[in-house]
């Protein structure tokens, strides 16, 4: 599946930023017109005119070249909140890809809550040069990535969207994702109106393609589809998401009908960088689901030769590899072993940037060779679960060089009704805090900036 980003798509996702930037600038100047009408109206009710005709003439001389000075105004927006509770699967990478694990082995942290750094007109990666992240991009110096966790789209999730419109679990977070030059994620559930259900699966999800256009609409650029939900329909159900996406504008990377698709990287290109995206998965209920000569499936990490040599290819084709992983344990707090050796060998295979997925919620950052590794982005748009912490979610900004260098930023959110949205400043606070302390070597500040130590 190897897909170069076309030019009108490019085009479309910048004239949707500079929408985003005119409604904020236009909101702006309506408050400050709104402003001076009010002043002019109270001036007229009530003036402040108690001088003599002569003292006026003075102060009026006396006043020449001097101008009134007025603060703009600051806006803010609301947050919705509320939600069901329904509990997720259990399935963990640990003992390989013989069955469903138990994901006992979850962490006891109980930091919860997260703020997104700036005011979501146009989030920044990097905090020194915010002001001149537009001139950067245009002069092709830096690309702007943006990434999220899990994205469930049937279940719980499809009634939502049902009921409260296509586009309501995007709207919360639609600012972060679009104003990204490439936006990508894990789709989590096969898009398909026929399959086989999976056998001796706790949980087996399903969703219609008229999910997918809201998908593009709010940003995303790319998914994975390696993960070990997206055969729940059969080898029917990946084909068929995979074509879905790919009608709807959305590519792919992760599966295919053998391995030679299925370890394909996806390569996108913005300011003249090319990004090249692959899907691993290290988590699969059975071996029948990994892609082979002649087999439809998925790319899996079990065996990291297959991983390294579809990294070291991609790398002579794009500027930049992002590698997006399906790993770890359920609900743990830190990562386990297999999750940070293998993150270590594609960072050596050539790798630039890291992002994984599967725990449900929040794992840390580490910096390897000073390239960088997000352990789990937790849940994005996912069902509501009976563990208060896969509320906690967020974006990330990486905002990389051609060479490769990358510098991050954590937009916390919390999903209420499988709708992410900017945190409360406490609850910013308290994710911040939390990913600062389980992070590896590496800090993250209050204004959300990763830095290594």
């Amino acid at each position: 599946m190897y897909v170069s980003r076309s030019e009108s798509h490019q085009q479309n996702k910048k004239r949707k930023q500079r929408r985003i930037r005119k409604i904020a600038i236009l909101n702006l100047a309506m408050i400050a017109v709104i402003l001076i009408l009010a002043a002019v109206f109270w001036s007229t009710l009530f003036p402040a005119d108690s001088t003599t005709e002569p003292e006026k003439q003075n102060e009026t001389a006396g006043s020449i070249g001097k101008t009134p000075e007025s603060e703009p105004p600051n806006a803010g927006s609301p947050i919705e909140d509320g939600g069901t509770e329904q509990t997720d699967d259990l399935q963990t990478d640990k003992g390989g890809a013989s069955g469903e694990g138990t994901g006992d082995q979850q962490g006891q942290a109980s930091g919860e809550g997260t703020s997104s750094p700036g005011t979501g007109e146009e989030p920044e990666g990097d905090k020194e040069s915010s002001s001149s992240d537009d001139q950067s991009a245009s002069s092709g110096d830096t690309v702007k990535l943006a990434f999220v966790g899990d994205i469930m789209l049937g279940s719980t999730v499809e009634t939502t969207m049902r009921s409260k419109g296509l586009e309501y679990p995007f709207s919360g977070a639609v600012d972060y994702l679009a104003l990204a030059d490439l936006t990508a994620g894990n789709l989590e559930n096969p898009i398909t109106t026929r399959g086989t259900p999976a056998q001796n699966k706790q949980y087996v999800f399903k969703g219609a393609p008229d999910l997918l256009p809201p998908l593009k609409d709010a940003g995303f650029d790319v998914v994975s589809v390696a993960n070990n939900h997206t055969l729940d329909q059969g080898a029917e159900g990946l084909l068929d998401t995979i074509k879905h996406l790919d009608e709807a504008g959305v590519p792919s990377v992760g599966g295919g009908n053998d391995d030679t698709e299925a370890y394909a990287p996806v390569i996108l290109e913005a300011n003249g960088i090319k990004v090249a995206y692959l899907g691993i998965s290290r988590v699969l209920p059975v071996t029948e689901w990994k892609a082979d000569k002649n087999h439809p499936g998925v790319a899996e990490g079990y065996d990291p030769k297959r991983a390294v040599a579809a990294i070291e290819k991609a790398k002579e084709q794009a500027d930049l590899v992002v590698v997006m992983v399906h790993w770890g344990v359920e609900r743990a707090e830190n990562p386990v072993d297999e999750q940070t050796n293998l993150g270590k060998q594609m960072i050596d295979a050539g790798a630039d940037l890291i992002i994984g997925s599967h725990p449900h919620v929040l794992q840390g950052f580490e910096q390897y060779k000073g390239k960088w590794i997000a352990y789990s982005l937790g849940n994005f748009i996912f069902n509501v679960t009976a563990t208060p912490r896969t509320k906690d979610t967020g974006v990330l900004d990486a905002v990389c060089t051609k060479s490769g260098e990358c510098k991050l930023a954590f937009h916390p959110m919390v999903a209420d009704q499988s709708r992410p949205a900017p945190a409360e400043p406490d609850k910013a606070t308290e994710i911040i805090d939390y990913l600062s302390r389980i992070s590896i070597g590496a800090k993250v500040d209050q204004d959300g900036y990763i830095t290594a130590q």
